[in-house]
């Protein structure tokens, strides 16, 4: 028998168990009833939150790609930089939060690839990664700090040119030696060009 839950069941506790279900078993073998039992609860309990597994994977999914978001974001509302120093401080803290997943906690980072693989909600996260840029780039422009005729398409552009530094396809030679140099040459090479 189950014993009860000390807590009241909330979807985040759900989504924190999940986390932990999923780093010990992998997407391929995490179910449920794995969650639930980690709770104390029913697989119905569970349910009644997330009405499907899939609904579960997507919100887990998306928990994670909002932490980076959240991140961010204060960086985009930082008012004492300019754009030039707040865009090198947001492409700086991506490369960052993605490397600390990849090389922090390297199970749960293979099983988001997997689940972001299966997931709508990317889209979303990339088209928020590339709003903020935008932006940025807009105030550089009002601030004559950037020459930029259409900073929706030189947004494009600067996430892009960055992909190596956050698509987690390049998490392998994030381990490499030279990456914070080459990051740095790239990131370098963006803002001049820029440039008012």
């Amino acid at each position: 028998m189950t014993p009860p839950p000390t807590d009241p069941l909330t979807p985040e506790r759900i989504l924190e168990a999940t986390e932990d279900v999923l780093r010990r078993y992998g997407p391929a073998k995490a179910t449920v009833v794995d969650v639930a039992r980690a709770l104390g609860v029913s697989h119905g309990s569970v349910y009644r939150h997330f009405r499907t597994k899939s609904a579960l994977r997507e919100a887990v999914t998306g928990r994670w790609l909002t932490r980076t978001e959240q991140e961010l974001t204060e960086i985009l509302h930082a008012s004492a930089q300019t754009s030039p120093a707040k865009l090198r401080q947001w492409l700086e803290t991506l490369f960052e939060a993605k490397r600390h997943k990849a090389g922090g906690d390297p199970e749960l980072f293979a099983t988001y690839e997997v689940l972001v693989g299966e997931s709508s909600i990317v889209e979303a996260h990339i088209r928020e990664l590339v709003g903020q840029l935008r932006e940025i780039i807009e105030e550089g422009v009002q601030e004559g700090e950037f020459a930029v005729d259409d900073p929706a398409a030189a947004a494009q552009a600067v996430f892009d040119a960055t992909a190596r530094f956050h698509d987690p396809a390049y998490a392998a030679e994030w381990r490499k030696p030279a990456i914070v140099a080459e990051f740095t040459a790239v990131s370098d090479l963006l803002l001049r060009g820029l440039r008012a």
